[in-house]
């Protein structure tokens, strides 16, 4: 399993050199409860919520023998990131042998160094993004 992010329709690419042993979408509902009279709380279905996830990993300060990419190094990661944040656009994220891909915003991002090593270690928050589509109607 690999994990990819990218901006524009794949014009800049990255792929996660660490891959995290776990991670879990959250799909949420907008369900809704109201209280009645007569029949107590009763409970309306409503539509999908906007997916989630937190990649928790580190960014390698040098070259390890399990690392999935070695284009970039530490901090490089973080500015290819924060130039992304500072462009407002939607990211895509892909993950291999799975069937995720979602174009995604980023919710948050923390970094840094922690133990010595040079290695930079992030959290990085992502929610799902839709494209708005409007129909076009003629003005007659």
């Amino acid at each position: 399993m690999d994990i990819f992010l990218s901006i524009n329709n794949r014009k800049q690419i990255i792929q996660l050199p660490i891959v995290p042993s776990e991670f879990k979408i959250a799909s949420p509902m907008n369900n809704e409860t109201f209280t009645t009279i007569n029949q107590g709380d009763i409970k309306v279905i409503g539509r999908r919520g906007l997916k989630s996830l937190t990649i928790e990993s580190f960014f390698p300060s040098k070259h390890y023998p399990f690392s999935r990419n070695r284009a970039y190094k530490g901090w490089e990661y973080v500015e290819i990131i924060e130039s992304w944040i500072g462009k407002r656009v939607p990211i895509r994220l892909i993950i291999t042998n799975t069937p995720i891909n979602l174009a995604m915003t980023i919710e948050n991002f923390d970094y840094g160094p922690q133990d010595g090593s040079g290695d930079i270690y992030y959290s990085l928050s992502l929610s799902e993004f839709k494209f708005i589509n409007l129909d076009k109607k003629k003005v007659k």
